[in-house]
């Protein structure tokens, strides 16, 4: 099975130039999973725009194509809770952003119980890691290592200029994974040699690119053909405990 571990689903907010005065819809989005012989795919909130009960209804909807991850912003009031009421709605993880909710990522205050009650839950912590200094691949490991139970996928591999930082931090947890969105073909391949197969999921974050793209970038990368079936779907079933089909 191909399944997809990040990517944006969204109804039209707002009168922003920038993303969000556009529906991006899950129609929209399974034309391109069928383009590319995707399965399933993850399909998240944007950061501009947390609507957690859309994600569940978009899930309701297309349970055989869209598995739902969740948002949570840890400086405001409640995150703890709204959390807990995204795996109440059946959500399996949770999105972190912490450049556009304005949060340093080594803050063991903020997201140490946003870390726990994930872990208590079941539930998956993507972090959007792209070239940030917000959350750069060692602030990450700085908290999840005290979560060991809770997965963490490292969306972008920290790319540009942090990918070595995520490469130390995959290769020494096994709880720590790295995803491949917005990454270049030379990082994917430095990954595959560096902390092999096993601790990669192939990303595509849609609709900023296309699972034909990224498909044929893994299958470049990744030429042999039982390691890809990992990157492209195998892991991300393991980490999420989804039923074999």
């Amino acid at each position: 099975m191909i399944i997809d571990a990040y990517n944006n689903i969204w109804e039209a907010s707002g009168n922003s130039d920038y993303l969000t005065a556009e529906s991006f819809t899950p129609d929209r989005m399974i034309a391109h999973l069928d383009e590319a012989g995707v399965d399933i795919a993850v399909g998240c909130s944007l950061g501009q725009s947390i609507d957690n009960p859309y994600i569940a209804s978009v899930v309701e909807t297309y349970p055989d194509r869209i598995i739902g991850f969740g948002q949570v912003n840890p400086r405001q009031p409640g995150a703890v809770e709204e959390l807990r009421a995204c795996a109440r709605l059946g959500l399996k993880g949770i999105k972190l952003h912490p450049t556009l909710h304005g949060y340093h990522f080594a803050d063991h205050g903020m997201l140490d119980p946003i870390f726990a009650a994930a872990g208590e839950e079941g539930l998956v912590i993507l972090v959007n890691a792209l070239d940030d200094p917000w959350c750069a691949p060692l602030a990450i490991e700085e908290i999840s290592r005290g979560f060991p139970q809770t997965p963490v996928l490292i969306a972008h591999m920290g790319t540009v200029w942090n990918v070595t930082e995520a490469l130390i931090v995959a290769e020494r947890h096994d709880h720590i994974y790295l995803e491949t969105s917005s990454t270049q073909l030379l990082e994917v391949q430095m990954a595959y040699r560096r902390v092999g197969p096993e601790k990669i999921v192939m990303g595509t974050d849609w609709p900023g690119s296309h699972f034909v793209l990224e498909r044929a970038k893994i299958a470049r990368a990744i030429p042999n053909d039982a390691d890809r079936a990992l990157v492209e779907g195998d892991n991300l079933a393991r980490i999420l405990r989804l039923a074999a089909s």
